[in-house]
């Protein structure tokens, strides 16, 4: 790896990463609305503006937690998850729960290990949220992985909801590289290499087996696509199609919302990591349609610029 590690540039990294993100949130929850089926066919935009979901809130409060300590710190993430709490952003029953008891005083340690019997959650939110994470640190791959690890365990502590974290993170990670974003064969390799033995690491190699498929459906149809919006349901497909486009945005979001399933989310995964890369920016005229990022996300890092955000303030919630 040939990145550069100063603060200034893991923060302009990240922030790229979480435009990507909230493109591919926001756009691809267009597509939960009935009327927008027809257009998605087609790949044709939604009309309007396009508002973001929990993935997007959620990752916001990742990158105001690094600029702040640079590195994860989980007391910090969760009061800010749940501070920042909007209700209407399409949040699992789950979490508006447990992120409304945190506000209330609760602990989040006892709250995530106590979801699901004991189990804790398997969801994909932990997924959802943390590419801007691994764009971070890109220029220490096995970092991303154990930041993100440590990320994942305020809300999300079943073991394949912590390696689809692990596993979004490590891609963000490695596609970031300054010298040029790896093949796609490279970055699943490499993956697989960061995360432990688990269902999403099954995936992940079932999708590193399958890049040479061109029908997306297909894929999709053995790796999942989020509709059980489980970790292990979402992440292997939404990293098989980043992994496929880097440096062609466009591409990697119609490649994923076309096949279905929770398109909110697996457009956020393949949208960070992808945005991640030099050459992976969304369009502008995409970002223009898409919500500003909130008030509250900062536009630089304490103590000097970083190149600002889209935009300022932020727009009434949506759900899903």
């Amino acid at each position: 790896m040939t990145a550069d590690s100063s603060s200034a540039r893991r923060f302009e990294r990240a922030l790229a990463s979480l435009r990507g993100l909230a493109v591919g949130d926001a756009l691809g929850s267009q597509f939960f609305v009935p009327a927008n089926y027809p257009l998605l066919k087609r790949r044709e935009l939604p009309p309007g503006s396009w508002q973001w979901t929990d993935d997007t809130e959620m990752a916001c409060s990742v990158l105001a937690v690094l600029a702040e300590h640079g590195r994860i710190d989980q007391d910090a993430l969760a009061r800010s998850f749940a501070e920042h709490h909007d209700f209407d952003r399409g949040y699992g029953p789950a979490v508006n729960r447990m992120l409304r008891l945190i506000r209330e005083g609760g602990d989040w340690r006892e709250l995530a290990a106590g979801l699901f019997k004991g189990q804790g959650s398997w969801g994909n939110g932990a997924a959802m949220r943390i590419a801007p994470l691994g764009a971070w640190y890109a220029d220490d791959p096995e970092q991303a992985t154990h930041q993100a690890e440590i990320s994942s365990y305020t809300t999300h502590q079943h073991r394949e909801a912590v390696v689809g974290c692990m596993a979004v993170a490590a891609a963000a990670a490695l596609a970031a590289d300054p010298a040029g974003p790896p093949k796609p064969e490279e970055l699943l390799d490499g993956v697989v290499a960061l995360v432990p033995r688990s269902a999403v690491g099954a995936g992940l190699r079932r999708a590193r087996d399958m890049l040479d498929y061109g029908d997306a459906a297909t894929v999709a149809a053995v790796l999942g696509s989020g509709r059980r919006t489980s970790a292990h349901d979402t992440v292997p497909f939404a990293l098989w199609s980043a992994a496929r486009a880097l440096g062609d945005y466009e591409r990697a979001f119609w490649t994923t919302a076309q096949v279905g399933g929770d398109v909110d989310t697996t457009c956020a995964i393949a949208g960070g990591v992808v945005a991640a890369t030099a050459a992976g920016a969304p369009p502008a005229a995409w970002l223009d349609r898409t919500e500003a990022l909130p008030a509250w996300v900062p536009g630089e890092l304490p103590g000097g610029p970083s190149g600002g955000l889209p935009g300022g303030g932020s727009g009434p919630g949506a759900g899903r």
